[in-house]
């Protein structure tokens, strides 16, 4: 009988200290996008959004005011900024 009050008590405890932990960042309204990369080369495009090659070269040359950087020669796509606007309305307007 005092083991079966053992694993009870162990098995609160464990509750409470995964409880406690996502707890932390409760009050965190920003949200973490962890697994996708902030920017992204625009090689490796297609990857993210599902498309062909082919298909991510006919979008960018229809709209060529994506949300882009260039750095150092060097195309990027910020990832939030560009599916925000991909999901826009905006484009589907033309």
């Amino acid at each position: 009988m005092d083991i079966s009050f053992f694993w009870v008590g162990a098995g609160l405890a464990f509750l409470g200290y995964f409880i406690g932990d996502g707890l932390k960042n409760f009050n965190n309204s920003k949200g973490s996008f962890s697994g996708y990369p902030t920017l992204i080369k625009e090689r490796d495009l297609y990857l993210y959004l599902g498309l062909s090659k082919e298909e991510v070269n006919e979008l960018l040359s229809k709209f060529p005011d994506a949300p882009k950087v260039e750095l150092k020669g060097t195309t990027y796509y910020p990832y939030q900024h560009f599916l925000e606007w991909f999901s826009s309305i905006d484009i589907y307007k033309r």
